[in-house]
């Protein structure tokens, strides 16, 4: 069966859909089979990026190694029995469709609490949290004292993994293996770093997930994304010499996947 990866968070600007999209190349350019679903259907963030990659390759006369990306099914109403969720059906027609042909599925969800996130969540193998360096995006996991400093219960995303893992416990599927890694994180205020950092040590052994290192603030992700470019793909497309800072985000995702831990993968880019 495929290794599914989710990436969740329930509140955008997280960098859900660049986390996505570098994982997935680096997947495909190991040889892996990757197939991938963005489920925030009114944005399509990570979709976009896809297509913005697929019309690049074509304009240049290149090919990328890339994830094969899926649009969710649409199904009849009238074909669901009475009770029954679509968006569980769409969501199960897909990945019956992705399946096969897949060493790895890759689901973006949407920065919101939705049906079919709630249902990726349960299916996930591996769950990525990306977090911005902040107690803003830190109450999402839990709350905290007002000096930052004590754990005062979790919050609503924590809640919504945990029952997560309880429906895969009770399908008798593995333990969700939750990542959590801090996203965008900036060169000052450290003392907010440190006491975030005390933070999530605190909540990881709390709630259960791992902490992984994320990227840093870099302007390159923001230039890659009309593009559909990734960090990988820069020599390729006619960068002769990567700078410090694309040398210093290339190590970030090779941090990264090594902090995955997934069963044969070692990052050889």
């Amino acid at each position: 069966m495929a290794h599914i990866i989710v990436v969740g968070n329930e509140k955008g600007g997280a960098g859900k859909s660049t986390v996505t999209m570098h994982v997935a190349t680096a997947l495909s350019r190991m040889g892996f089979r990757v197939s991938a679903l963005d489920l925030d259907l009114r944005q399509q963030t990570f979709g976009r990026y896809c297509l913005n990659r697929h019309e690049f390759m074509a304009a240049e006369g290149v090919n990328l190694p890339s994830p094969a990306f899926f649009d969710l099914p649409k199904i009849d109403q009238a074909n669901i029995p009475s009770g029954e969720n679509i968006y569980d059906h769409r969501l199960s027609a897909a990945i019956t469709e992705m399946e096969p042909q897949s060493d790895y599925i890759m689901i973006d969800c949407p920065g919101s609490h939705t049906r079919l996130s709630q249902v990726a969540h349960s299916l996930a193998d591996t769950l990525i949290t990306p977090l911005n360096d902040s107690f803003v995006d830190f109450d999402l996991l839990a709350h905290v004292s007002p000096d930052g400093e004590k754990i005062v219960g979790p919050s609503v995303y924590s809640e919504m993994v945990w029952h997560a893992r309880q429906l895969r416990a009770q399908a008798g599927l593995k333990p969700i293996d939750w990542i959590v890694m801090r996203n965008r994180v900036g060169a000052q205020q450290m003392v907010n770093k440190q006491k975030m950092e005390r933070a999530l040590d605190m909540l990881a052994d709390r709630i259960g997930f791992r902490i992984a290192p994320g990227f840093n603030e870099r302007v390159i992700f923001r230039e890659l994304f009309p593009r559909g470019l990734t960090l990988l793909d820069l020599k390729e497309v006619g960068v002769k010499q990567l700078n410090i800072s694309n040398v210093a985000a290339r190590q970030e995702l090779r941090d990264l996947i090594k902090a995955l831990q997934l069963d044969g993968v070692t990052p050889n880019f």
